[in-house]
């Protein structure tokens, strides 16, 4: 069969389309990567994931990531805990390095077929959100009635996370663009509205950069449990209810956050040659 063979997979309803590129090179133009993601005219993802060889003597493969927009991050939770599934598929082992732009990302497999990724360090100073002047980063101060004054975290991307009484009352549709285009953010930013709903357990719905609203945004579930230990709200290991499901998170006392949650394989097939052409 012609074209480049994928999976469709997805972690929470937060879904990639994945193409191994390990054994035949593949590094998509911007206006590829728009055309495979959009929902009507390709095959419709929230990020575009390409399979590379590493380098890296550590990583068993290096993954990048395409948003809907075309744009490339450093980094996915979600998408790691995917590739990491594969992964482990392949080699028959339970623990599998991810390398990204954002660095490596140790991952294992647990029980009832959950996949944890270690996400790595949660930055907090404000070079490292980043944010475009010195600002506490527990209290950017910045404001979008009726949202206010958010906690920067950066999980390998830029993520602003708002408290407010109710997330689902929230228009994130309409604040989330300003919001993700803020001055304050040179790179952008991911737009997250949290709510407290139980001890150690938030309800959080996400704005990705480049994308919009997602199913489930593993880096970001990842900053709001700094946000929410930070700020008082929870102990460093919490349950984070997403569009798409739960994710549990841990601060762990190293700094480093793991994010444990489900992985699923939609559906394989292949991308037709004329949608890997540029539009002209």
């Amino acid at each position: 069969m012609s074209g480049r063979a994928f999976v469709k997979m997805h972690g929470l309803g937060n879904d990639f389309v994945v193409i191994d590129a390990r054994k035949e090179a593949f590094i998509p133009t911007e206006e590829q990567s728009r055309l495979i993601a959009d929902r009507r005219f390709g095959i419709g993802c929230d990020q575009f994931i390409i399979i590379e060889n590493s380098e890296h003597p550590d990583a068993d493969a290096f993954m990048r990531i395409k948003n809907a927009d075309g744009s490339e991050v450093g980094a996915c939770g979600n998408a790691t805990r995917c590739i990491a599934s594969l992964l482990m598929n392949e080699t028959d082992k339970d623990n599998v390095t991810v390398e990204t732009l954002a660095g490596l990302l140790h991952t294992k497999r647990e029980a009832n077929g959950l996949i944890a990724a270690n996400m790595g360090l949660a930055r907090l100073n404000w070079q490292d959100i980043p944010l475009s002047e010195e600002r506490d980063t527990l209290n950017i101060g910045i404001k979008l009635p009726p949202l206010r004054n958010p906690v920067g975290v950066n999980m390998g991307n830029p993520h602003a996370v708002f408290f407010v009484e109710d997330a689902e009352a929230i228009e994130l549709e309409a604040l989330g663009p300003r919001l993700e285009h803020h001055p304050m953010f040179p790179e952008r930013a991911n737009i997250s509205v949290a709510s407290l709903i139980g001890e150690d357990h938030i309800r959080l719905r996400v704005f990705e950069r480049g994308v919009g609203i997602t199913s489930a945004c593993g880096s970001g579930a990842c900053a709001a449990g700094v946000a929410a230990a930070r700020r008082g709200l929870t102990s460093r290991k919490i349950r984070v209810d997403l569009d798409g499901g739960p994710l549990f998170i841990n601060w762990q006392e190293d700094g480093t956050v793991l994010m444990t949650g489900p992985v699923s394989t939609a559906f394989e097939g292949h991308i037709s040659p004329e949608l890997l052409h540029e539009n002209k």
